[in-house]
């Protein structure tokens, strides 16, 4: 598979009309129809809040825009990555970062960086995970996770619809519910609610060991929480039947904090 090289991305905020293409103090390019070879990630805040999304390519994809930026309440930001590219992206939230990219996130921090250059989020945190065609399919495979535990609501749809494509989701606020041996707490506030496996540590919780098997890991009384609150996403490891998505679109539009019902 090809290594994603230098990005183009195209940034919109819409509370500042007069820069709309300027992020992390670098000027950005419009996507031209004759770079838009691949395929177009829209990841748009629809958050009351900042929120910085982070990114990891899969095994032998790289990773575009570094891994990490901020995104406002409102802004949105295009990246384009090619056919085949493979990974995952999530929300980081309560951000602090100095002038060289390092500091700390309440949510889904990676290593303390702006730019997670590889590095995946620690959970909680809701992930969107894709895998946009292999060399066995032209099919794109996309969907949301809640199997590292939730930390925001996030959307991926294909933009314009298509044959056989759905909204992989969790569009609701599962912190206000979650149990409270699974919450994750600073500042007198709940800021994430962990997967069971993150809380439990235990081969059946987790689906390791004797538990490896779509026969032998089954939903836990936590799965059926998550899932009756997010249907649209995974709520365990074998979770497939109702969360994993299949398209071929040449957009798609990623929104956290999307407006429910999506």
């Amino acid at each position: 598979m090809p290594v994603v090289g230098k990005q183009k991305l195209q940034f919109k905020n819409s509370q500042s009309p007069r820069n709309p293409f300027f992020i992390l103090g670098r000027p950005l390019q419009r996507l031209c129809a004759a770079q838009k070879s691949g395929i177009d990630l829209i990841l748009v805040n629809n958050c009351k809040e900042s929120i910085w999304p982070g990114m990891v390519g899969g095994a032998g994809h790289g990773t575009p825009a570094d891994g990490g930026f901020h995104l406002g309440f409102g802004e949105e930001i295009i990246l384009n990555v090619p056919q085949g590219w493979s990974g995952r992206i999530w929300g980081r939230q309560g951000c602090c970062f100095n002038e060289q990219g390092h500091g700390e996130c309440e949510t889904g921090d990676c290593s303390g960086l702006l730019h997670c250059n590889g590095v995946s989020g620690v959970p909680p945190a809701t992930v969107v995970e894709m895998t946009l065609g292999t060399s066995n399919s032209p099919l794109h495979f996309y969907d949301v996770s809640l199997v590292d535990g939730y930390n925001l609501p996030v959307a991926m749809v294909p933009v314009g619809g298509g044959i056989g494509c759905g909204v992989a989701s969790c569009e609701s606020d599962l912190n206000v519910c979650c149990p409270s041996a699974l919450e994750v707490r600073k500042g007198g506030r709940v800021v994430g609610c962990k997967s069971a496996c993150l809380a439990m540590n235990t081969a059946k919780f987790c689906c390791t060991g004797n538990y490896s098997t779509p026969n032998t890991c089954k939903p836990t009384i936590y799965s059926h929480l998550f899932k009756a609150i997010c249907p649209r996403a995974y709520s365990f490891a074998y979770d497939d039947s109702s969360s994993l998505h299949k398209c071929m679109a040449s957009r798609y539009l990623v929104t956290f904090c999307p407006p429910s019902p999506y």
